[in-house]
């Protein structure tokens, strides 16, 4: 019979990435996240939790058992840990320093409910574990937003299934070369050119991975690049809309404050 353990030594040091300090982290379907020096006593044990759980080992090594056995998770492993299968995790050496997250049982992360607990190994997700030490040590609401397409990005990367991987990475590169390039005048027909999909199909996939069109979804990075230029510099407010992409400062700022709620004057104000 499983059931649910906590038994954690203080020999063991925890950084947690929670709702209530990160809420941020809830766009992109994680309940909390953390990066851990463990030694001496840790045990973790689940009964039927109902979010998916991940375990990257950085270094030493750790031993999970499942219903289905026992695995060793040495440096550069992945465990996943789908929703509603019950598991453990303790230290094998002596010491196991690991990166983990749990993620929502929600549209985004449903594919993961089907498979079985997998470890993944030779996983590089060294760029993951730097984003989640950057995200719980910054305190600017603006900043860690800047920081979650990082994660985004590789959790796509490393837990799409097979027939999303090839949609996704493509989206992700899309979206990448449009944030490097918000001047230039993006239509919807330039964007699924460039990725070689049909309007039609980058509408669906957009409001698929984003839950926004690519319209939208344009908008937005423009929106959070405003944003960030007006707290972080004194660029005038008719020099940050050319930058992201508006020749008529007019319709920036009714964008911005359709947007945020500010005028861009206003939001700069109250930073």
């Amino acid at each position: 019979m499983w059931k649910d353990i906590l038994d954690i030594g203080a020999q063991c040091h925890e950084r947690f990435i929670e709702l209530v300090n990160v809420p941020e982290i809830a766009a992109l379907g994680i309940q909390l996240a953390g990066a851990s020096n463990l030694s001496g006593r840790y045990c973790v044990s689940r009964a039927y939790p109902l979010e998916h759980t991940l375990f990257y080992t950085l270094s030493g090594q750790g031993t999970l058992e499942t219903e289905n056995g026992h695995y060793l998770l040495n440096e550069n492993t992945l465990a996943v840990l789908p929703a509603r299968e019950s598991f453990s995790v303790t230290i094998s050496a002596q010491h196991w320093d690991i990166i983990w997250l749990n993620l929502s049982d929600s549209d985004k992360w449903r594919h993961l409910t089907h498979d079985l607990p997998t470890v993944l190994l030779n996983q590089n997700l060294e760029a993951l574990h730097h984003a989640l030490e950057l995200l719980y040590r910054e305190n600017s609401p603006v900043l860690r937003k800047s920081i979650l397409p990082i994660i985004e990005h590789h959790l796509l990367k490393t837990l799409s299934s097979p027939e999303q991987s090839t949609d996704n990475y493509r989206l992700t590169h899309l979206f990448q070369a449009v944030e490097n390039q918000l001047q230039f005048n993006w239509t919807v027909k330039a964007m699924a050119e460039r990725v070689h999909y049909s309007p039609p199909h980058l509408h669906r996939l957009c409001l698929k991975m984003f839950g926004r069109s690519p319209i939208q979804q344009l908008i937005y990075l423009r929106m959070e690049r405003a944003k960030y230029l007006l707290i972080n510099t004194l660029w005038p407010v008719s020099q940050i809309a050319h930058y992201v992409g508006y020749q008529d400062i007019f319709n920036f700022s009714k964008r911005f404050k359709k947007s945020v709620g500010l005028s861009p004057s206003a939001f700069r104000k109250t930073r």
